[in-house]
């Protein structure tokens, strides 16, 4: 036998095997967490952000006397 058809057979076999396991993941292996799909810090640095730039524009435009 080849030395590539060694490496097929046995490459074939071990996903043979892996077939068998398919459904039976243990819970450990499984994501858990939030399912959030920002974290809540760059969520606290985007409201940061747009507020502060709201607040910073507000304040530009009073000192300015409304004529930007």
């Amino acid at each position: 036998m080849t030395t590539s058809r060694r490496l097929a057979d046995r490459k074939s076999e071990k996903f043979q095997k892996n077939i068998t396991k398919r459904g039976a993941v243990p819970e450990t292996s499984t994501k858990k967490g939030s399912n959030f799909a920002v974290g809540p810090i760059l969520l606290g640095f985007f409201v940061f952000v747009v507020i502060g730039s709201s607040l910073f524009q507000i304040i530009r435009t009073a000192t300015s006397g409304g004529m930007a």
